[in-house]
């Protein structure tokens, strides 16, 4: 049976298939997993970093060949498959710095003659993971998770196969047996659940309720990073143009798949017609292309289907009152192309109001007042992450702790950085990635105490 297939979704050419394991070879990968774990979780901490930055040193070395798979397999544009390798590169730097400190064993004085706590691993870990960022995504868990002893098992989605290949094959030349691909479908997931020690999960809030449910009825300690619709408020007195080509950034960047991109702008009314202008403006500079080419500024969605969904979710906005002021038209040419899309007036009757959108259109929500502009940033059953557009720097620190979401990011778009922690709140998800925090995730926090 075919389970994972790369589609070029410049295209819509198949270009690879590979048929998934037969139920038989999971136990046996688990097996030679969990005993390169036990070596692995015996060496010192630095051991396993200096280890971990031979990956590093691989990604560098192949960053070119790499992302041209990630291009071929996801569409995006060149420069964004480079920064996100670079960028994992970089994650396992900052952890090989962090980690041999943040994982020592701490000594803390009570009435025992001597007591304190260790930080140690839980085993296996199995990591289901999306496409959208076949090579940030898994080692952002990954990293943290191998720094502290554990051995992760790798479920990769079915559209990336030759991305996820390529990444395994860079573990092996690095020496790293403890990372390793589940080449399994569905079917398999919940049995691959019941091995492992614990379950990461990034993906759809829908998918991750399944994910959870398999963890729960198995007891596995479980990390989920699910959907986003983060709002982007831009107050009255706020830098129109400059929030504007922020939002357009920050929107339509890797044709608007990411979970953590501004959807919906919340602005307030005295300066929404000047922001909507500007936002269009911004998003009607965009070209679509070919994404290895570099005037192409906004690539293709991943795949067929999605493009459909995207396409009923403006449809239906617009028949329930929603303004196009942009794009919104199918394209006829070959591949999943899809214009940058402004809807503006969107309102709680529009499927927009309430679902996320993954792809490249935004939604304008009009505030009457900053009480208004909060109830709508809250209006929503994901919180992942917020943004907030003002000159008052304190005005806008207050209203970003009254905000309901895993970050608030003051005049800048809501992004990732590897020294803070990353994760979200209500549907989108629970636990922690990135910083410290990411690094006590899959950890046992292991007391001991000697009279």
């Amino acid at each position: 049976m075919t389970a994972f297939t790369s589609c070029n979704p410049a295209t819509g050419e198949v270009v690879y298939t590979r048929a998934a394991w037969p139920e038989s070879q999971l136990p046996a990968a688990l097996a030679q997993l969990r005993q390169a774990q036990r070596h692995w979780r015996e060496l010192s901490v630095a051991e396993r970093a200096a280890q971990l930055l031979r990956l590093a040193d691989q990604l560098q070395a192949h960053r070119e060949e790499l992302a041209g798979l990630v291009t071929l397999e996801v569409g995006k544009r060149t420069a964004e498959c480079l920064a996100e390798i670079d960028k994992s590169a970089q994650l396992i730097r900052y952890y090989a710095q962090l980690a041999p400190e943040l994982l020592a064993s701490l000594e803390i004085p009570t009435q025992a003659s001597r007591s304190g706590v260790a930080f140690e691993p839980l085993g296996t870990v199995l990591a289901v993971m999306p496409w959208n960022y076949p090579i940030w995504q898994v080692l952002r868990f990954a990293v943290p998770a191998l720094m502290a002893g554990n051995a992760c098992l790798v479920k990769p989605a079915p559209s990336v196969p030759q991305s996820t290949q390529s990444l395994l094959e860079l573990a092996r030349a690095a020496g790293l047996t403890v990372l390793d691909v589940a080449w399994i479908d569905h079917d398999q997931v919940e049995e691959a659940v019941r091995q492992c020690d614990a379950v990461a999960f990034t993906g759809s809030t829908q998918t991750g309720r399944a994910i959870a449910a398999l963890a729960g009825r198995h007891l596995k300690k479980t990390v989920l990073e699910l959907g986003g619709s983060n709002p982007f408020i831009v107050l009255a007195d706020a830098d129109v143009a400059a929030a504007a080509q922020d939002a357009a950034n920050s929107r339509f960047r890797d044709a608007g798949q990411s979970c953590n991109a501004a959807k919906r702008m919340i602005v307030a009314p005295e300066i929404a017609d000047a922001f909507i202008e500007a936002f269009c403006a911004e998003a009607a500079k965009l070209r679509a292309g070919d994404p290895r080419h570099p005037a192409t500024t906004l690539s293709p969605l991943t795949r067929a289907d999605l493009r459909e969904a995207l396409h009923a979710q403006v449809l239906d906005a617009v028949a329930h009152g929603a303004e196009l002021r942009l794009g919104g038209q199918m394209p006829a040419s070959p591949g999943f192309f899809y214009p940058a899309t402004v809807l503006d007036r969107v309102n709680p009757d529009c499927r927009v109001y309430h679902e996320e959108v993954f792809g490249p259109v935004a939604s304008i929500l009009r505030a009457r007042d900053e009480a208004d502009a909060l109830r709508l940033a809250n209006d929503t059953p994901f919180g992942l992450g917020a943004s907030i557009y003002s000159a008052d720097k304190e005005r806008a620190w207050t209203l970003a702790r009254q905000i309901e979401a895993g970050s608030v990011f003051i005049n800048r778009h809501t992004s990732s950085d590897l020294r803070l922690p990353f994760g979200g709140v209500k549907s989108s998800g629970y636990g922690r990635e990135l910083s410290e925090f990411g690094l006590y995730e899959f950890v046992n926090v292991k007391t001991y105490w000697q009279k």
